[in-house]
């Protein structure tokens, strides 16, 4: 049998765990008929069927999920070996793939990024802006950022800010047409805009007060599954929307929005990083870690450290 390129068995590798050609070429920015290629030809090299494939899906033979479950570890320990290397350069380098929901991504790593690819020209930064709760570590993502009831035991989480809070939000022409609401009971009956989660879960208003916890399943005529829709929508009278305080703000000192009930809408943590508490932390996500919490490239990259306090984080799920 020929040697066995590396190269193609990372193609393979990618193929399985999207279980897609095309999210594999999107990874390896290369065209899914290259992925095809390369999967058959490893195929034919083996002798083995690795990938059944269907017009609608992929999957992974026995064969193919006995190669991926083998090359996993070795991929990471290979990763591991580059990075130790890297971290004897000047300045951190490398790609880091981040996975954020959607309003976390807007808000927290947006106003940062360009800044940060200027402090460090030697690392390539990829977001994911994805409102889904995914496995970032099955997925290829180095870190991701999550509020801390949706992050797993197992992993290693960091603050990246203060308290945040879920406000209640409506137009000043909405509240003339209709009223503002005192009391969550108030809301009864009123256009409340949905905002629908990708695995089709509409997403709740919890509210609390005094210790008392209510939670309001929004209805109303509209439904969207993207909060510059939502934004949108409640900023042109549609209704009213249960958006992240930070969010609205510029809306709200504009006075294009105002939030009602606010005593019924206290803090809670602000957003997490989290990754693999397994893996070694590449020098870019340090960086990236620190570039984030203090909004300034900060100390040079061979000091840059998570405290042994962060090290031993550990969200625990609200269940």
């Amino acid at each position: 049998m020929s040697p066995i390129s590396l190269a193609d068995l990372e193609v393979f590798a990618a193929v399985a765990r999207h279980r897609s050609f095309r999210r594999a070429a999107v990874e390896r920015a290369v065209s899914p008929s290259l992925i095809s290629q390369t999967v058959r030809r490893l195929e034919e090299r083996l002798g083995v069927r690795l990938l059944n494939r269907t017009t609608r899906s992929v999957m992974p033979t026995q064969a193919g999920e006995e190669l991926l479950a083998g090359l996993a570890p070795a991929f990471a320990g290979i990763a591991e070996a580059v990075e130790r290397v890297n971290s004897f350069r000047e300045t951190p380098s490398g790609t880091l793939r981040i996975n954020a929901p959607r309003p976390a991504a807007y808000a927290l790593i947006a106003p940062v990024v360009a800044d940060f690819l200027v402090a460090y020209p030697g690392i390539d930064l990829e977001i994911a802006a994805d409102d889904a709760f995914i496995d970032i570590v099955a997925e290829g993502f180095d870190a991701g950022i999550r509020f801390g009831e949706s992050i797993a035991q197992d992993m290693i989480a960091v603050s990246l800010g203060a308290p945040q809070r879920m406000i209640v939000v409506a137009s000043p022409a909405h509240l003339k047409r209709h009223g503002r609401p005192h009391e969550p009971s108030d809301l009864i009956g009123r256009n409340l805009i949905r905002l629908r989660f990708p695995n089709g879960v509409i997403f709740p208003w919890e509210l609390e007060k005094d210790g008392r916890s209510l939670t309001v399943v929004p209805t109303g005529r509209l439904t969207v599954n993207d909060p510059e829709l939502q934004l949108r929508a409640v900023l042109d009278g549609a209704g009213f929307a249960f958006m992240f305080e930070n969010y609205v703000r510029p809306a709200l000192a504009s006075g294009r929005l105002i939030s009602v009930l606010d005593d019924w809408c206290p803090a809670f943590p602000g957003p997490f990083l989290y990754y693999s508490s397994r893996r070694h932390v590449p020098a870019a996500l340090r960086a990236f870690i620190d570039f984030v919490r203090t909004g300034k490239a900060g100390r040079p990259p061979d000091a840059i450290q998570i405290s042994d306090r962060d090290q031993q984080s550990r969200i625990t799920p609200i269940t």
